[in-house]
């Protein structure tokens, strides 16, 4: 009887093992369809002519012998690292005052300062230019009741990196906060013993502390500023960059070559910078171990007040420039006709197809945040959990990770030149919502997976082990008791890629249909328009849509908390 049970059981395992074998295989043959493959097609049109003739180098040789293109570079380079250099260093005094002062309204600057990250990047250029923009506000001197003006000169390189920094600030602070959550308070004991001033336990004990958290967030800012299409667009004027670029040479010149030669260029950088980044998270070391102290914040009024001013300064800058972005979205004529109207929210007179974009923009994300959670835990669990094939969750976790180093141009460019070729079997999603939702996917893929292997490895792996002695299938533990116990982090995965979906342009640029606007688009073709307005109302949209989301999210993950805390409360 036991020699059967030990069969039986054995024969279990050996099925389980290949149904997870299978799984991986057709996971990474996923993996390879959607990312390397159209990557290599990218790759091979950038050494062709418009005839689809090998040319070599010539792209590249034509792109560096001509001055404009050229120059582009230079102010790509040039506006990445001033934008990043300022966000970061903003970022880390913002991170400094939340985590290391005692200044009141914490909660509320926390709030404001991730308020960026629900708005499309475009949004920001268009609350640039109501505020510093030849009619705007500031510039005007509030409408001529000042009596100066102040001229920026916004259009050009001071547009876009004021933008950038608005958009990568955010971004920077989450990274910065996290590095001066964890401090060890026994270092600042020892360094006060020795008699060291604040400067020296600035440069000795807390950036030391945070160097990691520093150059990751440079790079994370460099490589956001470098790939940015939507600020340039917006605020740039004649001051060409990379992402421009390769948007003139696809849909103004059609000269999809020295697109995809540009969009190579473009991955250059932000794939340096993502081996770097990875290179400085395996090197970062231990910094707080189980004999460290909490850090301990002292009483400082004058520090305090000082930082307090500044995340002032800060979070109403963030405010103002939301708050006039909204204004105008209700204002008749900016800066004619200051009366209250919603006509800006009637797009049939600017975009002819009223709310189509914003209602599709809404369909793409909660498909992309329903089908992306799905396939990226799935395919997390694959990497984390199987104990067999080493080589093959590897590989999948090599690809999987890939995505973080792409531009969404360069995505989008790439499924131009793989899935609109006739003999490719998958060419009947070309030009339809699913390769739009495909694209989102793949360009938000990365760092939804790495949230779901990070909450799958806080997980003991006795539930398997013990499910598996027990012969339980390993589909039915992964049913009720992994996607349960992860289902914070899945949450947080679905919010991810929705609010990411509502803001994005890059990645969908190039691939949508004439009946498949999105929000984002349209707001781009507002702007070359030149109906301003109502690009900010559709920019407000979105944001409201996000903050709702974010919300509801924040709401269902409250409830969650309770419901699997309750076993830790005893009755009393």
């Amino acid at each position: 009887m036991r020699q059967m049970e030990r069969v039986v059981a054995r024969r279990t395992i050996v099925k389980e093992e290949w149904i997870q074998k299978s799984a991986l295989v057709l996971m990474l043959l996923m993996l390879l369809t959607v990312v390397l493959i159209p990557l290599f097609s990218l790759f091979s049109k950038a050494f062709m002519d418009s005839q689809g003739n090998y040319v070599g180098l010539d792209n590249f040789m034509r792109y560096f012998t001509t001055p404009a293109l050229l120059q582009s570079i230079t102010n790509t380079l040039y506006i990445s690292v001033v934008a990043s250099v300022i966000s970061v260093t903003g970022a880390f005094l913002f991170a400094y005052a939340l985590t290391r002062t005692g200044i009141r309204g914490k909660a509320i600057f926390k709030t404001i300062v991730l308020l960026p990250l629900f708005a499309p990047t475009m949004m920001h250029g268009i609350g640039l230019t109501y505020l510093f923009g030849n009619q705007g506000f500031i510039t005007t001197g509030f409408f001529g009741a000042l009596p100066f003006e102040w001229n920026i000169h916004l259009y050009g390189s001071v547009g876009i990196i004021l933008s950038e920094i608005i958009y990568t600030f955010p971004q920077a602070y989450l990274i910065l906060v996290v590095s001066l959550s964890f401090a060890d308070y026994t270092l600042y004991e020892a360094a006060d013993t020795l008699g060291a001033g604040k400067l020296r336990k600035l440069l000795t004990v807390t950036l030391p502390n945070v160097k990691y958290g520093l150059v990751s967030s440079f790079f994370v800012a460099f490589t956001l500023s470098f790939t940015d299409f939507g600020a340039p667009k917006v605020v740039g004027g004649q001051f060409n960059v990379l992402a421009t670029d390769i948007y003139k040479q696809v849909i103004g010149q059609q000269n999809m070559a020295m697109g995809a030669a540009v969009g190579i260029l473009l991955i250059v950088p932000a794939v340096l910078a993502f081996i770097v980044d990875r290179i400085i998270e395996r090197k970062q070391n231990i910094s707080v171990n189980s004999r460290a102290v909490p850090y301990r914040i002292v009483k400082n009024t004058s520090r305090d007040s000082i930082y307090f001013v500044y995340c002032l300064c800060i979070s109403l800058a963030i405010v103002a420039l939301i708050l006039t972005v909204f204004a105008a979205s209700v204002i008749k004529v900016w800066p004619y006709d200051l009366t209250l109207s919603m006509n800006q929210f009637n797009f049939s007179k600017v975009a002819g197809e009223g709310l189509k974009p914003y209602w599709t923009s809404l369909k793409l994300a909660a498909w992309t945040a329903a089908i992306g959670t799905a396939v990226t835990f799935a395919g997390a669990y694959l990497v984390e959990k199987p104990r067999y094939f080493k080589r093959i969750r590897q590989a999948g976790y090599f690809i999987s990770i890939l995505p973080l180093a792409l531009p969404g141009l360069v995505i989008g460019l790439a499924y131009i030149f793989f899935f609109n070729r006739a003999d490719n079997p998958l060419h009947f999603m070309y030009g339809t919502l699913g390769i739009l939702i495909l694209a989102n996917i793949v360009h938000f893929y990365s760092v939804a997976f790495i949230t779901a292997t990070s909450a799958l490895k806080k997980l003991d792996p006795e539930f398997e082990l013990v499910s598996e002695s027990m012969s339980v299938p390993f589909y039915r533990t992964f049913w009720r008791i992994t996607l349960p116990m992860c289902l914070p982090a899945v949450l947080e995965m679905a919010m991810y890629f929705f609010i990411n979906s509502m803001v994005t342009i890059s990645a969908v640029m190039f691939l949508y249909s004439a009946d498949l606007k999105l929000a984002s688009v349209a707001i781009v073709n507002m702007d070359d328009a030149g109906d301003i307005a109502p690009a900010a109302a559709m920019s407000i949209l979105i944001v409201i849509t996000n903050i709702v989301v974010r919300l509801g999210y924040e709401l269902l993950t409250k409830q969650l908390r309770k419901k699997s805390q309750a076993w830790q409360k005893r009755e009393g």
